[in-house]
């Protein structure tokens, strides 16, 4: 079996790549490296350096005959999201629809799509949220996820084209980016093995759902074997609030950060977390790495770089 990552220089991408290279599957790694890193290519996998808008896509679905698709590239920063809506769009409707129209053309057979479990639903009324909660994604970046997944609806119907969307929650773990505004985890880890003081937005009781990459990974193994057109949890139905997160990485970092709040940062989301139930019933998928266990694996990580 062929199959296509994009994205596959990147920190969820580069893990699921991984994955299916161990799996015996041959693997073609599509990333333009603006956020991926050489360092993180599978070296049994096959890379090819181009942005997924672009038109020399199509030649190389004609060339590689891919039996399926994991997409995992995106403009994936929702402050940023929120600074260039357009941009944002671009990136993650038009891209994403490269992407379905040569799969169109060339008979790909599944297509596994990186959604997100929390700016989908917006703020939400039941803590954790099912699958079936109302959507009412407030970032651009939620918006153009959720319009993937209605392009994913169409292209099923008038194509034929299978496809699981997964929705992730706050996914975390080693090759996460330390640099920018995403990645809470990545950066905190970074800052306090290096002797720095992160800054916790606002009072840092705002929740988020971490779910380690490890298990992330398992979900996609699953959606590329499971037979329906469908959308899925990915997370552990645990809230965690920001200060404990700290608490937790400066214990295995030395104990030696105090705890520092700044400034709230606007729009952000108050509470996250998503049930993973329905995943379970149908894909036999449940998160295995508690959040102490993943968090020491991250630091180990950190520490060896």
């Amino acid at each position: 079996m062929k199959l296509l990552v994009t994205g596959g220089a990147g920190f969820i991408g580069s893990h699921i790549t991984d994955a299916l290279v161990e799996k015996g599957y041959g693997v073609v790694i599509v990333d333009n490296l603006l956020m991926g890193k050489p360092e993180n290519v599978n070296p049994k996998a096959k890379f090819v350096l181009m942005d997924i808008r672009a038109r020399e896509m199509e030649r190389l679905f004609e060339i590689e005959k891919f039996d399926a698709v994991f997409h995992l590239a995106a403009q994936m920063d929702v402050r940023k999201s929120v600074q260039d809506p357009a941009f944002d769009a671009d990136v993650n409707v038009l891209g994403t629809l490269n992407l379905l129209q040569n799969c169109a053309r060339a008979g790909v057979k599944k297509f596994v799509f990186a959604s997100t479990g929390g700016a989908v639903y917006g703020e939400q009324d039941v803590f954790p949220c099912e699958e079936n909660h109302p959507m009412r994604p407030v970032s651009p970046y939620g918006i153009t996820k959720l319009c993937v997944e209605k392009y994913l609806f169409y292209f099923a119907a008038e194509f034929g084209l299978k496809y699981v969307a997964l929705r992730f929650a706050n996914v975390y773990g080693p090759r996460q980016n330390p640099h920018g505004e995403a990645g809470v985890v990545a950066i905190f880890t970074s800052r306090l093995l290096a002797g720095g003081q992160p800054v916790i937005n606002g009072d840092g009781k705002q929740t988020r759902d971490y779910v380690y990459v490890g298990d992330v990974v398992q979900a996609n193994l699953k959606a590329l074997e499971y037979p329906q057109n469908d959308a899925f949890n990915v997370g552990t139905g645990i809230e965690t609030d920001v200060n404990r997160i700290f608490g937790i990485l400066n214990k295995l970092t030395g104990g030696r950060a105090q705890e520092n709040h700044g400034p709230a940062k606007s729009g952000e989301q108050k509470r996250s977390v998503i049930s993973y139930k329905r995943a379970k019933i149908k894909m036999n998928w449940e998160p295995k790495v508690a959040l102490e266990q993943g968090l020491k694996q991250t630091v180990e990580f950190f520490k060896s770089k």
